[in-house]
C-alpha cells in the first residue's frame, strides 16, 4: 500500500484509516465497476457475476475498504497518478452500497429461482443506477440517505434547540451559527471559510473529536450548520 509521504500527489484523508470521509471519485469509479459489470451479466446471461458483485460490496461494507477490490485500485492505481479530489461524507455513498447490495442480492435469487425476467430488470437497475452515478455523479443512493436524514431531523427534536453549554458560548452572547463538520471535509471547509469571510459568528464542531455532540444532535450528514438564538433555540438551517 502507498504512504501518503510516498505519492506524487500527497493525500488529505487517508483512505484507509479516515473512514468517515472518503475521496468523492472513489464511490464514481466503484460504480462504474458495478455498472459495468452488472450489464455484462445481464446481457451475456451470466447471471452469477451479479452475486459475485453483491459478494464484493458485503465484503467491503463488513471489512473495510482494504477488501474492496475497485477500491483499493482507485487509491493504489489511480488517486496517486491524478490526485486526490474533493473529500466528502462517506455515508451517503456507503448508504448507496448497501441498497446496490440488496438489489444485486435480490437478482441473484431470482435468478436462481429461475425468474429470469425479474433477475435481468433489477440488474439492470443496479447497472442504469450505477453508470448513471459514475457519469453525471447524481447518486439514487445516496439521495435516499439525504432525505432520510432530513426525515429523522423533521420527526427528531435534535436541532430544534442547541445547548450552548455544549458548544462553549454563553447564553445570552447573541445569536451564533454552529457548524458541525470534519476536519478532511472539503465542503466543511468551503462553508467556515465562507462564514468567516462573510464576518458571521459561528462555532465549529469537530465530528471526529465529538462523536458524542454528533449522536446528541443526530448530525447524520456534515456540513450540517444550523442558526441559534441566544436561548439555544434553533432559527434557521444554513447548510446540510
Amino acid at each position: 500500500m502507498s504512504t501518503p509521504d510516498s505519492l506524487p500527489h500527497p493525500r488529505t484523508a487517508d483512505p484507509y484509516r479516515d473512514l468517515d470521509v472518503i475521496d468523492s471519485r472513489a464511490p464514481r469509479f466503484n460504480q462504474t465497476a458495478v455498472g459495468v459489470v452488472s450489464l455484462l451479466a445481464v446481457v451475456s446471461g451470466l447471471w452469477p457475476l451479479l452475486a459475485l458483485l453483491a459478494a464484493q460490496l458485503a465484503i467491503g461494507l463488513r471489512f473495510s475498504r482494504r477488501y474492496c477490490l475497485p477500491c483499493v485500485a482507485y487509491f493504489e492505481i489511480v488517486q496517486p497518478r491524478f490526485g486526490e479530489g474533493p473529500i466528502e461524507d462517506s455515508r451517503p455513498p456507503r448508504f448507496a452500497n448497501q441498497v446496490g447490495l440488496a438489489v444485486l442480492g435480490a437478482a441473484s435469487v431470482a435468478y436462481l429461482l429461475g425468474l429470469t425476467t425479474l433477475g435481468a430488470g433489477l440488474g439492470l437497475l443496479v447497472s442504469g443506477l450505477a453508470l448513471l452515478a459514475a457519469v453525471t455523479g447524481f447518486c439514487a443512493g445516496c439521495q435516499l440517505y439525504r432525505l432520510g436524514a432530513r426525515l429523522r431531523g423533521i420527526r427528531g427534536r435534535e436541532l430544534r434547540r442547541i445547548e450552548m453549554a455544549d458548544i462553549g458560548v454563553a447564553e445570552g452572547s447573541g445569536d451564533t451559527i454552529v457548524a458541525f463538520g470534519h476536519p478532511l471535509c472539503t465542503d466543511c471547509t468551503t462553508l467556515t471559510d465562507e462564514l468567516r469571510a462573510a464576518g458571521r459568528r459561528f462555532v465549529n464542531i469537530d465530528v471526529r473529536a465529538r462523536p458524542e455532540l454528533a449522536r446528541k444532535y443526530g448530525i447524520a450528514l456534515v456540513p450540517t450548520a444550523v442558526e441559534v438564538a441566544a436561548d439555544g433555540r434553533v432559527i434557521a438551517r444554513v447548510a446540510g
